[in-house]
């Protein structure tokens, strides 16, 4: 016997496109969830509201949304000509989103009981609003949260009554809220992250063997002046790989900020093995998405999320260059620009690669 429709309602907010977002749904007089993703855009965070709200729920659904990208995907079965086309557009361009696309569109295509409806968006539904402050909340605050019943009235107050009810594209005038202060997977302490130069090789060379000491002699000048230092590292090769190797020199706690569940899967043995051994010599981990995505260009955009959260949790950077690489000086930049932003001049050291 079916069961009686459920109906639930999503958003998607963006703080600037792209920009730090969130997205949420949530049922009238029930449940709610919601998230958030340091570097983003709206249309994501659209598709990701629904895609939580899909998978959270069996049986019939009725999906509530003001998006017409994701609406008009399911009514108008764009999806469909994606798959035939190989994920081309109409254009024969690349569709946009793909790493999320493909994980929304087998709902879609298999589930008969699904359906999508549309909402004029801060149009007075008191539903959409609803989901648009929380949508919202969870961009301002990068937080994640649920609820099994509707959401108290001093939660959604927390980002206050100038970014409630727009979701589009808000910059604003707000101070920028520090996400450490709501995010619970960042970690205590004063966070330094090591980053820069990208190398296979550079692990065990002469320049990585001074590289790695004078890392080390730097992060132990500064635990004096904040005992409670912890380096973060995504620890890929290069310098977040020995900035992991100089805490652990130093003798100071390293946390690995993971993008995705298993990001080692299909690397060669060795490599694997040896950023198993990082992550396990961690104090912690953090990884920051539930699903690992479906191909290389989702993946690469999960890495640049998982960059901008890094971007926004840390206090100081050390920025490994080598004077001639365009990345390893475009990472210094991003770093110095986004600890500007939140008042932390000067907290980005360059270093660079030593002479042998």
């Amino acid at each position: 016997m079916t069961g009686a429709e459920r109906v639930v309602y999503t958003d998607g907010a963006c703080r600037g496109n792209p920009g730090p977002g969130g997205w949420a749904w949530a049922e009238p007089s029930g449940a709610w969830a919601a998230g958030a993703d340091p570097s983003t855009t709206n249309q994501r965070m659209e598709i990701t509201a629904t895609l939580e709200a899909v998978e959270r729920f069996d049986g019939p659904l009725r999906i509530v949304s003001d998006s017409t990208y994701v609406v008009h995907c399911w009514r108008d079965r764009w999806w469909a000509g994606w798959e035939r086309r190989g994920w081309r557009n109409s254009s024969k361009q690349p569709v946009a989103n793909r790493d999320l696309w493909e994980q929304l569109v087998p709902h879609f295509r298999d589930r008969a009981d699904l359906r999508l409806e549309w909402v004029k968006g801060h149009s007075g539904d008191p539903m959409n609003d609803l989901v648009d402050q929380l949508a919202v909340r969870a961009a301002v605050l990068g937080c994640d949260d649920d609820g099994d019943s509707p959401p108290p009235p001093e939660l959604l107050a927390e980002v206050g009554p100038d970014t409630a009810g727009s979701s589009r594209s808000r910059s604003g005038d707000r101070a920028p809220v520090d996400p450490a202060q709501r995010d619970s997977r960042v970690p205590a302490g004063w966070r330094i992250a090591v980053v820069g130069l990208r190398s296979e090789t550079l692990l065990g060379t002469p320049e990585g063997v001074l590289l790695e000491e004078r890392l080390a002699s730097i992060l132990a000048a500064q635990r004096e002046l904040h005992p409670d230092l912890v380096v973060l590292t995504g620890l890929r090769p290069g310098a977040e790989e020995l900035g992991a190797r100089s805490a652990g020199r130093a003798g100071l706690p390293y946390v690995a900020v993971l993008p995705y569940p298993d990001p080692t899967a299909g690397w060669p043995e060795v490599d694997a093995a040896r950023f198993a051994a990082l992550v396990d010599g961690a104090e912690r981990s953090v990884v920051l998405e539930r699903r690992r995505p479906v191909d290389a260009e989702g993946r690469r955009a999960a890495l640049a999320r998982r960059d901008g959260w890094m971007r926004a949790v840390c206090d100081a950077a050390i920025a490994v260059g080598d004077g001639l690489d365009e990345a390893a000086e475009d990472v210094r930049v991003r770093y110095e620009q986004a600890l500007a932003r939140r008042g932390l001049d000067g907290e980005v050291w360059h270093l660079e690669l030593p002479e042998v």
